[in-house]
């Protein structure tokens, strides 16, 4: 889940919806929960930005809402934090020289927010720290028996403390997975779709689409792009890529 504070140029959004015209939307201040369809984003222009990555646990703590409510979805971190709380924050950001000034506002903002936060549920930290050491390679029925509890249970813990229900948790792993590992890992896309628990590489060819809009060899040769000073598609240079 990512929380972005910025200044100068905002930053813009393109969603990428199959069965309509792609929208953009503009920020300086934005909260994004997790998403299960491709978002781009970037700077055109002069712009400077704090982008915060939280866990969904550090995020259901430190936002203290059920964040089945942010899931999918971008915000202003007001409607959450409070009114004027980015404004606030932001101006301190603007007002020190340096970035590592900066960081120290931002965790001590950040700090406040967790110790007064609600504490998550033992099981599902349990079932969280499953899932990320098996990269999302669980089923329903390994999750439940592990954690002790029911499908259903575990679907409201999950919509509560991270905003989607296993499965997608699951879907999500396994793409960060396979976007992460080395590139020797595996002699082909065939072997890396193995490695990660996709039942074949057109299984992990849909995912990827679905998650980040290209295909495995098409985000390859984006990032290439990106690396040697390209430009995206939409026409302006892009300072950031977020990969929901």
């Amino acid at each position: 889940m990512t929380l972005i504070l910025g200044w100068g140029d905002p930053l813009r959004l393109f969603h990428n919806a199959r069965s309509a015209p792609a929208e953009q939307t503009t920020w300086h201040a934005m909260l994004a929960g997790l998403q299960t369809s491709s978002v781009r984003g970037g700077f055109e222009g002069v712009a400077e930005a704090i982008e915060v990555e939280f866990t969904p646990l550090g995020a259901y703590t430190c936002l203290g809402l059920p964040l089945h409510h942010l899931a999918n979805g971008h915000v202003h971190p007001d409607d959450v934090l409070g009114d004027g709380w980015s404004a606030r924050l932001t101006e301190r950001l603007i007002a020190v020289p340096d970035w590592e000034g900066r960081w120290a506002v931002v965790e001590d903002a950040l700090a406040r927010r967790l110790a007064g936060g609600p504490t998550p549920s033992p099981v599902m930290a349990g079932a969280w720290r499953l899932l990320r050491a098996r990269h999302g390679r669980l089923s329903a029925g390994e999750l439940a028996a592990a954690t002790g509890r029911g499908h259903r249970r575990l679907q409201v813990l999950f919509r509560e403390h991270i905003g989607l229900p296993p499965q997608s948790v699951s879907r999500i792993l396994r793409f960060q997975r396979a976007l992460t590992l080395p590139s020797d890992a595996g002699r082909s896309l065939a072997d890396r779709a193995a490695l990660c628990g996709y039942f074949d590489q057109a299984h992990m060819n849909r995912d990827f689409r679905a998650l980040a809009g290209l295909t495995p060899a098409q985000l390859r040769s984006l990032a290439e792009r990106a690396s040697a000073g390209g430009r995206d598609p939409a026409g302006g240079r892009l300072a950031a890529v977020f990969d929901h």
